[in-house]
């Protein structure tokens, strides 16, 4: 290993999985640290190539850029080199988060420069820290990857999208100091379990004894450990999950003028996270009049579940709740007050109610659209 000393670096070699598919392995045997490993060979036998990040406290958004652009094949097995020398950085094959360049034709991905306002656009606004960068120009083919399909699939553009959504903008975010609410009113609470916090707590404590290259340079192995994994396991998530539910959702929202007339009655077939699906389906699908009802099957207690939609994603407000006279009733009251067989109960708010068939539950939620 290289020592670091004053205008020096560090070099750091990491062997990670060729492929998503195979399960992540752990840390300890995850990623080592060792000499670059040069040859005067043939190509087959030619040097990694090296990407670079800056020495010293280190954040999560470097330690996961450096983690994804080894998943590309550009960069697969890469050495990682930790310096802030601008002439070492300039003769690396990437750098990342250090240099004051943003040129993804030289694969310089800093955001730190004077005048650096990039966003990863499709409607998204938040300036891209250098995770955010790789993810902009390499996630389509980490994506296509792990789905073993065509970066210009429609899948693959999804998935990218919803992986920008729910995981990589919050490390933008919080890397740029981007408050999540527009308020000067300080939190209600403090939040240090968020991946941020958890990869910065990763670095040397001032109280360690060994402060070191070589003990800063595992930490940061660590950090890429912890970041690529869980960045690994979103990925993983969407294919498996949130890709069949929203399939599943956008079937149902097509066959609902089949349960209804009005089309303000969805019926899941099968059960499945449906409520951020249903929000932007409609949005995409451009859906009028809004769905007001979704009808699923409670499979613990075989019995049909009638849930009011709410206002948005984030608000508890239903967008027609069931009928007041129903709230806090159960079973026969419930039933003789709705005129209902099977009825098994309402909550006080409305926003969700009960029956023992499927055609007493559709008999609710028709009965509370004309109410």
């Amino acid at each position: 290993m290289w020592a670091l000393s004053r205008g020096g670096f560090n070099k750091i070699i990491f062997n990670l999985p060729k492929t998503l598919s195979r399960p992540l392995m752990a840390a300890s045997n995850l990623i080592r640290v060792s000499s670059p490993a040069y040859s005067s060979g043939s190509p087959a036998h030619a040097p990694f190539k090296r990407v670079g990040t800056h020495n010293g406290s280190f954040h999560c958004d470097e330690a996961l850029g450096c983690f994804m652009i080894r998943l590309t094949d550009k960069f697969s097995h890469s050495e990682i080199v930790r310096t802030r020398d601008p002439k070492v950085l300039e003769g690396l094959d990437a750098v990342l988060d250090v240099g004051g360049v943003y040129d993804p034709s030289r694969d310089r991905y800093d955001h730190h420069q004077k005048g650096f306002e990039e966003v990863f656009g499709h409607g998204f606004t938040t300036k891209l820290s250098s995770a955010g960068l790789v993810y902009k120009h390499f996630g389509k083919e980490i994506i296509a990857k792990e789905l073993q399909l065509g970066e210009d699939h429609p899948d693959v553009h999804r998935l990218f999208l919803a992986i920008y959504k729910s995981f990589m903008e919050a490390i933008d975010a919080v890397d740029n100091g981007i408050n999540q609410f527009d308020t000067d009113k300080p939190p209600r609470y403090v939040n240090n379990t968020h991946l941020s916090s958890r990869v910065g707590r990763l670095n040397l404590d001032w109280t360690d004894p060994d402060q070191s290259p070589e003990k800063e340079n595992e930490a940061f192995q660590r950090a890429m450990a912890l970041a690529g994994s869980e960045f690994l396991e979103s990925v993983r998530f969407h294919a498996k999950s949130w890709l069949p539910a929203r399939s599943i959702v956008m079937q149902c929202i097509a066959e609902r003028f089949d349960i209804d007339p009005s089309g303000e009655i969805m019926v899941l077939k099968r059960f499945c996270p449906w409520k951020l699906h249903l929000f932007e389906l409609e949005e995409e699908m451009k859906i009028e009049p809004p769905i007001k009802y979704v009808l699923y099957e409670d499979e613990r207690g075989k019995q049909w579940r009638v849930q009011a939609v709410a206002v948005s994603p984030d608000r508890f407000e239903s967008r027609r709740p069931l009928p007041a006279q129903w709230r806090g009733l159960r079973d026969d009251e419930l039933s003789k007050e709705a005129g209902i067989s099977g009825c098994v109960f309402v909550h006080m708010s409305g926003f969700i109610g009960g029956n023992q068939t499927f055609e007493g539950a559709l008999v609710m939620a028709k009965t509370a659209l004309k109410i």
